[in-house]
């Protein structure tokens, strides 16, 4: 019986499609997609189109598709950090490890970020812009253009940005500007703040 209850982290054990599509970072149709399909198991509402999934099918979906469940126990926020400077990267690691719950996985290239998105569905990104080029928008554009990755917020991070760069940055589909050197408070804040527009 214990366990039971430390398998369920949640007070209800019946989710909605939007419960699922926050906790697993994908957009709602996507879970009705994996519904509709049968990749996902649940029901319907009688008389209803609403669907609804339990927990232990939600984790057991979880566990098969490789998307961790550790962001599922404790609702932490997962951060995926992308720049090839491993002292960024460090650093932002030991500060997040030393002064927030965040779940975060690093990577130094884009490709290696392609595929850590897909396995870790980060809700956050925090991208350094020297692997972009200048056009932002296909960027943004080709980054959310699988369903997966549409809920992802993106924080832009460069050492050389002016205040028009900005702007276009955020015009561009970027949830967050970072100018390098940040301090700590700045990243954590654009990170919450990106995470807040998802809920």
């Amino acid at each position: 019986m214990k366990g039971d209850l430390e398998m369920n982290p949640f007070d209800k054990d019946v989710l909605t499609t939007g419960e699922v599509a926050k906790i697993c970072n994908v957009a709602a149709r996507t879970v009705s997609k994996w519904f509709d399909s049968g990749q996902i198991d649940g029901y319907r509402i009688p008389g209803s189109k609403d669907r609804r999934i339990p927990v232990q099918s939600l984790m057991k979906f979880m566990q098969e598709h490789g998307i961790p469940l550790d962001g599922l126990m404790a609702g932490n926020t997962r951060v995926l950090i992308v720049d090839s400077d491993s002292d960024v990267v460090n650093t932002l690691e030991r500060v997040f490890s030393d002064q927030t719950e965040y779940i975060v996985h690093a990577c130094t290239n884009p490709f290696s970020a392609g595929v850590e998105c897909e396995r870790f569905r980060p809700h956050v990104m925090l991208f350094d812009l020297s692997f972009c080029g200048e056009d932002y928008s296909s960027f943004t554009k080709g980054f959310r253009n699988g369903e997966e990755m549409q809920a992802t917020k993106i924080i832009a991070m460069s050492g050389r940005l002016t205040d028009g760069q900005i702007t276009r940055l955020t015009c561009s589909g970027f949830d967050g500007v970072l100018r390098k050197p940040f301090t700590v408070r700045q990243v954590i804040d654009s990170i919450e703040n990106a995470v807040a527009l998802v809920y």
